[in-house]
C-alpha cells in the first residue's frame, strides 16, 4: 500500500493555537499539534508528514518542524525512514494503556504540588483558561478548546516548578477528543479543589481525569473494532 503524503494549506491552521505560545517553545508547539492530529485519527497510521507543508500550516520555519519530529520518533509516534522521510506510526493499545497509566501518577503528583503551592496569581490564571475552555466548548470549537487543554495541563505542569517532569510530561501528552463540556467540568473541579489547597483532592482529580480519558480510549478501540 502506498504511502500518503501529508498536504495541509496555511489557512487551516486552528485560530487558536498561537494562543499557546507563550507556554510552549515552537518545537513543543508543532510536536503536540502533530500528536493531536494523530491520535485525534486525523492522520492515518502510514500518512507521511511532510516538512515543508506542516510547516506552512503552523507558520513557523523548518527547524522547529524538523527538532518536533525527532521528539516525535522518541515518544513513538512516528518512524524516519532513511532516504524516504517521516510516517505516522501504529500506537499499540498496550503503548497507550502505558502513557496513560504514567500520565495519570504524574498528574497525581503535579495536583498535590500545586495545590501546595499556588498563588493566587497561578489560581487567577488557570481559572482564566477554564473560562476560555467553556466558551470555546459552548462554541462547539474543538480545536480552540484542544490548544486551551494543553495550555491547562502545560501551566499546571510549570506551575509545579519541575523542569524535568515538564519535559518527560510533553512527551507522554495524549490528545483526545470527546464531549467537550464533560472535559471542562473535571478542569474547573482540578481548579477550585487547587484553589481551596485541597492537595489529596486535586491530585485525585487529575489522577481520575487522566483515566477517565484511558477509558473513553478503550471503548473508542472497541468500537472501532466492532464496526
Amino acid at each position: 500500500m502506498p504511502h500518503r503524503a501529508l498536504k495541509l494549506l496555511p489557512d487551516q491552521a486552528p485560530a487558536a493555537t498561537i494562543a499557546i505560545l507563550r507556554s510552549n517553545s515552537l518545537p513543543t508547539l508543532v510536536q503536540k499539534e502533530i500528536e493531536r492530529m494523530i491520535l485525534a485519527g486525523e492522520l492515518s497510521v502510514g500518512a507521511k508528514l511532510n516538512e515543508v507543508a506542516v510547516a506552512e500550516r503552523l507558520g513557523v520555519s523548518r527547524g522547529p518542524v524538523r527538532e518536533a519530529f525527532r521528539a516525535l520518533e522518541e515518544s513513538g509516534l512516528v518512524r524516519q525512514e532513511k532516504n524516504r522521510g517521516v510516517f505516522v506510526r501504529q500506537v499499540s493499545v498496550e503503548e497507550a494503556e502505558e502513557i496513560y497509566e504514567l500520565r495519570a501518577a504524574l498528574d497525581d503528583w503535579v495536583g498535590r504540588r500545586v495545590a501546595h503551592t499556588a498563588s493566587a496569581e497561578q489560581v487567577k490564571e488557570l481559572k482564566a483558561i477554564v473560562e476560555r475552555m467553556e466558551r470555546a466548548a459552548a462554541k462547539r470549537d474543538a480545536d480552540a478548546w484542544h490548544a486551551l487543554n494543553l495550555e491547562f495541563h502545560d501551566r499546571l505542569v510549570a506551575f509545579a516548578g519541575n523542569a524535568k517532569l515538564l519535559a518527560t510530561y510533553r512527551r507522554q501528552t495524549l490528545a483526545q477528543r470527546g464531549a467537550l463540556p464533560q472535559f471542562t467540568r473535571e478542569h474547573r473541579d482540578i481548579v477550585a479543589k487547587i484553589a481551596s489547597g485541597n492537595a489529596a483532592g486535586a491530585g485525585k482529580a487529575l489522577h481520575d481525569h487522566v483515566m477517565g480519558s484511558r477509558e473513553r480510549m478503550r471503548q473508542a478501540r472497541a468500537s472501532q473494532r466492532s464496526r
